[in-house]
């Protein structure tokens, strides 16, 4: 499956402790792509728990634009597969809508987005206002002497204010539909081949290793403390 975006993950731990430490992810991913890439970056579920996503990346118009640094990624790859289950006319229908801000608040608000695309129209001839009033007068009844002589931007102008389109880069985009239904509520929905996330799974040599790493750590650093609390007090 072609890759759609990507996704810069980093340790947030050791970001916190002055280190850069991350790779990149492409969506649609694997649960042995994540749990390859948490290993590799030191996310073990054990020393490090947690991290963030440094920066987005794709081929998909806009789309980074509404994704956040700790977005959820069951819900990333879930929107990834949506995304390449679209032909390219839906793509770019998608992507015209994306432009508008409309259904962006939330990752959940776009996967709805990907399933309610036939609430939507779009004209990908269509550039501009001009464009858009060339293309609604072809059913007016015209006469051929005065043509040249119709002002086909100011008609587009009010057909777009009249119905609510908008001019996204890749065309004219207008929702034509009130009937926009949320399939998606949240994880729980998400399909279990579509799920990716857990930790590493460590060999019992690994987790021994990561907990004396801890416990050595938690051991500096309370010397660390004692050491200048006793500095303090002199």
């Amino acid at each position: 499956m072609a890759s759609l975006f990507e996704a810069y993950i980093t340790n947030l731990g050791k970001y916190n402790e002055g280190e850069l430490v991350g790779e990149t992810l492409e969506f649609p991913t694997s649960h042995q792509e994540v749990q390859a890439l948490l290993k590799h970056i030191g996310v073990d579920g054990i020393r490090y728990e947690e991290f963030f996503i440094t920066s987005f990346d794709g081929d998909v118009l806009g789309l980074y634009d509404y994704l956040g640094e700790y977005e959820n990624l069951d819900e990333l790859n879930h929107l990834a597969c949506l995304l390449s289950e679209l032909d390219q006319g839906e793509l770019e229908k998608f992507e015209a809508v994306l432009h508008t801000g409309a259904h962006t608040s939330s990752v959940a608000d776009i996967i709805n987005l990907t399933q309610n695309l036939d609430c939507f129209e779009f004209y990908p001839d269509i550039e501009n206002e001009e464009d858009l009033g060339r293309y609604w007068a072809e059913d007016l009844p015209i006469p051929e002497e005065l043509k040249d002589y119709f002002d086909y931007k100011a008609y587009g102008r009010d057909i777009s204010i009249n119905e609510g389109g908008h001019m996204a880069p890749g065309g004219y985009v207008v929702q034509t539909s009130g009937d926009f239904r949320e399939y998606y509520h949240g994880p729980q929905d998400i399909p279990a081949e579509h799920k990716v996330f857990s930790y590493p799974q460590l060999s019992i040599r690994e987790q021994m290793a990561a907990y004396k790493e801890m416990i050595d750590g938690s051991s500096k650093e309370g010397f660390r403390r004692l050491t200048e609390k006793g500095r303090e007090e002199r």
